[in-house]
């Protein structure tokens, strides 16, 4: 039998978030999403529920640099920020959360752009 889309994204969904769960929120994690059009990423504090940075090519900052956010150059200067901000606050470790994406293109752009700034995953 074989499986659909859905079904397919959810297998890959749960065996990522399996991965993560290993660390059991003693880091934070660094969850992105992707459209069509944009690209956000979150990093969220999973034992307060709370989310402590977000950026997306939906800001006003952006907006005003670049028009289109569903490119990889536009992952990439999401990467950097999210980064910067962190790492001003202090912020150097973090757990990488693709979700359902596959590691590639704009995914793998914003991770890599988010290392070379000071991440660490």
């Amino acid at each position: 039998m074989a499986l659909n889309k859905q079904q397919k994204d959810n297998k890959r969904k749960n065996r990522n978030r399996y991965s993560i769960k290993k660390y059991n929120g003693s880091k934070p994690r660094l969850c992105v999403y992707r459209s069509n059009q944009h690209i956000y990423a979150q990093i969220i504090d999973d034992i307060n529920g709370k989310t402590l940075f977000s950026a997306s090519t939906m800001d006003k900052d952006f907006k005003k640099k670049k028009a289109f956010g569903g490119n990889i150059s536009a992952a990439q200067e999401i990467g950097s920020v999210i980064a910067k901000v962190a790492s001003d606050s202090g912020l150097k470790e973090v757990v990488f959360d693709r979700g359902a994406y596959l590691y590639h293109g704009r995914v793998k752009a914003l991770a890599e752009a988010a290392r070379g700034n000071g991440l660490i995953f």
